[in-house]
């Protein structure tokens, strides 16, 4: 019922309006008919009160100053002051409290009691005893701007409240946009890192054994069986990377995924790159301790990215792979000294830098990379031990 009722207001507002203004007016003129001078004075005060609340929102401290003078000139008048008599003032404070600051409105409350208290009590045609001039007018004139205030708070509350929520609900749809394109650059970079090498590798083992073939045969069968072990390689990586990207709902099948690799697999590595023409010498410095996952797998690709650098661009025979273990970081250098012709470059080998650079800060660490005075091509990434 009471929805209904809203709904109605809301879609009839003048209609409302003009009926609650016709009801305080007959509220109040009836009050003049109860003393004074006679009921056709203060029918003409009432109506000229009730008329300007037409004007409360847009004006509304004229009508306080203009409803307070009419209550001011009925208690003069010998009218009884009481709350019927008093409801255009009442409502008019009302509307001053709830779209001005509380300061304002503090101070007209205290004008309007002063202004007709002190009418009240200076008519000798006033009858009333003065306790009845002064302690409910006061009391009446002051509950609108009490109520007013609540009103005015309870708004202000409503409106943090949806600005808050507002405020929350984008930026969870920020959140979400930032999360989603992270995983985008990680699963980008990481199925860059996947190809790129196992490509690189199966070409460089697919041309050398194209040069052994007449020359050294059994070589190149061997080589060739490296290859396939290569691609088959290569599969398996793709299947696990492009497994991240299954829906939540679907079912997890753990045996068809690899476990993410880590340094443990750099002797892999290393025997994968022989095959390829590319001898690897792993070097390590200080004692070897076990690394978080994530930052196990960062070290892995960093060092494969590097070593495919060098097959593709570099033209050298050799590389150096350095890892230093200290208290909490792990440093590892990836080098080499250069070659005597470097083959032509790659496509697409723009994105090796940035995605080495990408997964070493993404672990906490930092990455320099940049040619050597000596010769040669060098990078160095520093990564802590537990990310």
């Amino acid at each position: 019922m009471l929805t209904s009722w809203r709904r109605f207001a809301d879609h009839h507002a003048r209609l409302v309006e003009a009926a609650f203004l016709l009801l305080l007016y007959v509220a109040t003129s009836r009050q003049y008919d109860r003393g004074g001078p006679g009921w056709w004075p203060g029918l003409l005060i009432a109506t000229a009160a009730c008329l300007s609340l037409l004007w409360r929102r847009g004006h509304p401290r004229a009508v306080v100053a203009f409803t307070a003078v009419c209550a001011g000139v009925s208690g003069a008048l010998g009218y009884p002051i009481n709350p019927l008599l008093l409801l255009p003032v009442i409502v008019a404070l009302y509307e001053l409290t709830v779209r001005t600051p509380q300061k304002t409105a503090r101070a007209y409350c205290l004008a309007v009691i002063a202004l007709v208290v002190l009418a009240a009590l200076l008519s000798d045609l006033n009858d009333q005893p003065w306790t009845d001039k002064t302690i409910p007018t006061a009391f009446w004139i002051a509950m609108p701007v009490v109520q007013g205030s609540a009103v005015r708070a309870r708004r202000a509350y409503l409106n943090a409240v949806r600005t808050r929520a507002d405020h929350a609900e984008r930026t969870r749809e920020e959140e979400a946009r930032h999360r989603v394109a992270e995983e985008r650059v990680r699963i980008a970079r990481e199925l860059h890192d996947v190809v790129a090498h196992h490509m690189a590798l199966a070409h460089a083992q697919a041309g050398t054994a194209a040069h052994l073939t007449r020359r050294r045969p059994e070589q190149a069968e061997k080589i060739l069986t490296d290859l396939t072990g290569t691609t088959a390689s290569a599969l398996r990586e793709l299947e696990a990377t492009v497994g991240l990207l299954r829906r939540p709902d679907e079912p997890d099948d753990d045996n068809s995924l690899e476990p993410a690799p880590g340094l443990g697999r750099l002797p892999e590595l290393v025997s994968a790159f022989a095959s390829a023409g590319l001898q690897v010498v792993v070097t390590v410095d200080g004692e070897e301790r076990p690394l978080s996952p994530g930052v196990d797998l960062t070290a892995f690709r960093i060092v494969q990215e590097a070593l495919t650098n060098v097959a593709k661009h570099a033209g050298a025979r050799t590389a150096q792979v350095e890892l230093g273990y200290a208290h909490d970081r792990l440093t590892l250098t990836v080098s080499d000294n250069g070659g005597a012709t470097a083959p032509p470059p790659a496509p697409g080998g723009r994105f090796g830098l940035i995605g080495m650079r990408e997964r070493a800060q993404s672990a906490g660490g930092r990455l320099q990379a940049g040619h050597r005075p000596e010769g040669g091509f060098a990078v160095t990434a520093e990564l802590p031990i537990h990310s």
